[in-house]
């Protein structure tokens, strides 16, 4: 196969589009296939390309950030570079400017082309301050990926941000890693000696200084006592950051058995920055054994499993990066369990493995773009890589369901296709993608045992029997949000509750999804922050100590945005419950449900259901304010006198398609 390669930016600046070309580079030399690398100049080049030629155009530099180039080259000139190579697939990486031509150049020769996303350039544009400019780039962005044959995302979260542009020929593709170079092999203790001269605990940054990476929020941990703070990389922000954090070890740019030494010499990874589209380097973090701390946005979301191998922030929550960060340094048995489980979680993703699959990719563009080939939404739905054990092939082998929880696990407020007073919600919805990713032998069956205004009490002694009298093999556990808005709450005395309830059923082999408890974005709900945040830290312990599976909604801001709730403010509307069963269904691995969940979406209308959410201060405090204050005066609740939802397991039925948010002729 001859490839033809086309790079944004390239040699001799590296970073993370230039690492993973050259990583290409190497598998397409392994497996016989002719590359061509098309690229802006802007230096000299003093590495190898592997076999591969090159075509090296006239660029500029980007005015505030002179490692980047820009090249003006034409459509018709890199028409004649792909003709001249005979190119059978053009190879779009991290495509803008000249990528945009470079589709357009394959388009017009009838060459399949595979745009891989890798860099977030309207976030890139706000940190850059030139927030303007973000609509009108997000628009060419998603102008581009749309004509390419086929996009590669890096993850689940850069799949979101393609598809919200409309881009749905979509494949996830995951960046390899070279666990030999990365490794906790390569730990150097004069390394450290170095750094650490008092022998203090080594937190470290790895990448490049720049305003998207957001490196001056390590401001909030400089200061953490017994911790040395290390920055590892360079570029325009250096000497701002210098001067910001004065205590700071600044190494400069480290590369190849260098960087990894370094790497795999540090405590702790730290990368606070909300734009990555993956971050390899919390990948080779994680391949050299050190558990990081990275924000709760973009690609660290498929990469840092909260209380196993790291923790997720709330971006922005630079007082919970620091508790994060300072949870690590001050426990090292927990900093050593969690170094463990790093390097186990990158297991698998070897560069051969993923070049296999990028070659996959490309035969794939080619059968698509053979003349007469469907291009149908059900062909070109995003597909997760076999290396994703969240979308394993392996269906899931519950086959007794029990929900366990209050009136958000009841299902309140999601009315979506039902009879007037009843309710879906998203345990419900979980129990349909358990029954329809099931692959025979006995049916799923499944039971909610959620009553509205219950309490963990209630759930302890009252629904977590029931579930094991019921025999079930897997409950979901969402309660607690009624406790901690009460009056003289402890959440840490609340999470006791509820842990040895937890340890009793997860003792006769049941298994357990616990979720945490959320609020509204809305100011009032900022009374009760803090008592959310501890109870939700002490059910992180509790998963990892008892074995149970965790959907940390916290780690996950869209699950909870505005447009989720419901009229009355406190439950989440349809839009929010099926976010939520998705999310659920992900943790659980049923396969492809993120692109079950945006497939769902896709057939709804955002906008009634956002509408639908919308009333006026008054008309809310009269219909659902006050009648809440006259129960609470009562010494009554919502729920007093109602049994739960369906107390015994029954099957669970494939509703209509209309059922399934399907609209008559869609």
């Amino acid at each position: 196969m001859k490839v033809v390669l086309l790079a944004e930016s390239f040699l001799p600046h590296m970073n993370g589009v230039t690492h993973s070309l050259l990583q290409v580079l190497r598998h397409l030399e392994r497996r016989g296939h002719e590359a061509l690398v098309v690229a802006p100049r802007s230096g000299p080049i003093d590495h190898t390309l592997y076999g591969a030629r090159s075509v090296l155009l006239p660029s500029v530099p980007l005015p505030s950030y002179p490692d980047v180039r820009v090249t003006l080259a034409t459509a018709h000139r890199l028409s004649a570079v792909m003709r001249q190579h005979r190119a059978d697939v053009v190879h779009l990486a991290s495509p803008f400017v000249l990528g945009w031509r470079g589709v357009l150049a394959a388009e017009s020769l009838a060459i399949p082309s595979v745009a891989v996303y890798q860099t977030d350039i309207p976030s890139y544009a706000e940190r850059y301050g030139v927030p303007g400019a973000a609509p009108a780039l997000t628009r060419h962005l998603g102008r581009l990926h749309r004509r390419a044959t086929l996009t590669l995302a890096p993850s689940s979260s850069a799949v979101e941000r393609l598809e919200s542009v409309g881009v749905d020929r979509l494949r996830i593709w995951r960046r390899g890693v070279d666990t030999d170079r990365f490794s906790p092999r390569r730990r150097s203790v004069r390394w450290r000696r170095d750094i650490a001269t008092d022998g203090e605990i080594l937190v470290g940054y790895v990448g490049r200084l720049a305003p998207e990476k957001q490196v001056e929020d390590l401001r909030a941990i400089a200061d953490l006592p017994g911790v040395r703070l290390v920055v590892i990389g360079d570029g325009p922000s250096r000497p701002a950051l210098e001067r910001m954090l004065p205590s700071a070890r600044f190494t400069g740019f480290l590369g190849g058995d260098d960087l990894a030494r370094a790497m795999a010499s540090l405590d702790v990874f730290v990368h606070p920055g909300e734009s990555e589209t993956f971050c390899q380097t919390i990948q080779e973090s994680l391949a050299s054994g050190v558990p990081v701390v990275a924000t709760g946005r973009g690609g660290p979301l498929d990469l840092v499993q909260n209380s196993v191998n790291g923790w997720l922030y709330r971006p922005g929550d630079l007082a919970e990066l620091r508790e994060r960060v300072r949870d690590l340094t001050g426990d090292h048995a927990k900093r050593r369990a969690f170094a463990e489980r790093a390097r186990e979680s990158v297991a698998g993703r070897g560069w051969d493995r993923l070049g296999d699959e990028l070659i996959a990719h490309y035969e794939e563009a080619s059968e698509l773009a053979r003349p007469g080939a469907p291009m149908t939404a059900a062909r070109t739905r995003p597909r997760a890589s076999t290396t994703d054990a969240s979308d394993s092939a392996r269906p899931p082998r519950w086959r007794r369901y029990v929900a366990v929880g209050d009136s958000l696990t009841e299902g309140l407020c999601d009315d979506s296709r039902m009879p007037p007073g009843q309710y879906r919600g998203w345990a419900d919805r979980l129990g349909l993608l358990l029954a329809l990713s099931s692959t025979g032998g006995e049916p799923v069956r499944s039971a909610n045992l959620a009553v509205r205004s219950r309490r963990i009490d209630d759930a302890v002694h009252v629904q977590l029997p029931a579930a094991e009298a019921l025999g079930a093999d897997l409950v979901s556990v969402l309660i607690g949000a009624n406790d901690l808005v009460g009056r003289r709450a402890d959440p840490l005395v609340l999470a006791e509750r509820l842990r040895d309830a937890i340890a009793r059923i997860r003792s006769t082999g049941c298994d357990v999804l616990l979720v945490t408890p959320f609020l509204p974005p809305r100011p009032a709900a900022k009374l009760f922050e803090r008592r959310f945040a501890v109870f939700n830290e002490a059910l992180r312990e509790l998963s990892a100590e008892r074995g149970a599976m965790l959907l940390d909604v916290d780690a996950q801001p869209a699950l909870t945005a505005l447009d989720r709730w419901a009229e009355d403010r406190v439950h989440l509307n349809a839009a929010g419950h099926r976010g939520l069963a998705y999310a659920a269904a992900n943790v659980l691995g049923v396969p492809h449900a993120e692109a079950l969940g945006a497939l769902e979406s896709a057939v709804h209308e955002p906008d009634d259901e956002s509408r639908a959410t919308i009333i006026g201060d008054l008309e809310w405090w009269r219909t659902h304010a006050a009648p809440w204050v006259v129960r609470r005066a009562r010494g009554r609740t919502a729920g007093d006198g109602l049994g739960p939802k369906r107390p015994v397991l029954s099957p669970v039925l494939l509703p209509p398609v209309r059922d399934l948010g399907v609209r008559d002729g869609a």
